[in-house]
């Protein structure tokens, strides 16, 4: 039987333009620079490779070691949004970027 852990991981795909890959990645550098300060946090990581002509598929991963810890991240993030004004939303569509967002829990098998 295979059982799962606590230990939750966000991992984010995301197809960028080739011309918005600055942009995007300085906004991705200010969240994980938040993150990596919050309890809970283990480790993350920014991945990159070619996607379709004129596109990168970005992968960003971030491990908590709870379920709690994640759900905490989240509120830091979405107070800090708040503060700024920052609308991912809005932020992605402008720059043409396509999310594709989850998170999961590492299973012992």
């Amino acid at each position: 039987m295979t059982e799962s852990s606590d230990e939750t991981f966000r991992v984010d795909r995301f197809t960028v333009p080739e011309a918005a890959r600055d942009e995007f990645l300085a906004q991705v550098a200010d969240t994980h620079h938040i993150l990596r300060t919050l309890p809970g946090f283990v480790r993350d990581a920014i991945l990159e490779k070619p996607g379709a002509p004129g596109e990168l598929i970005i992968l960003t991963i971030a491990e908590w070691d709870s379920t709690e810890a994640i759900e905490n991240a989240r509120k830091v993030i979405q107070d800090r949004r708040t503060e700024t004004g920052f609308e991912p939303q809005e932020f992605m569509a402008k720059l043409g970027i396509t999310p594709e967002l989850a998170s999961y829990h590492r299973l012992e098998v």
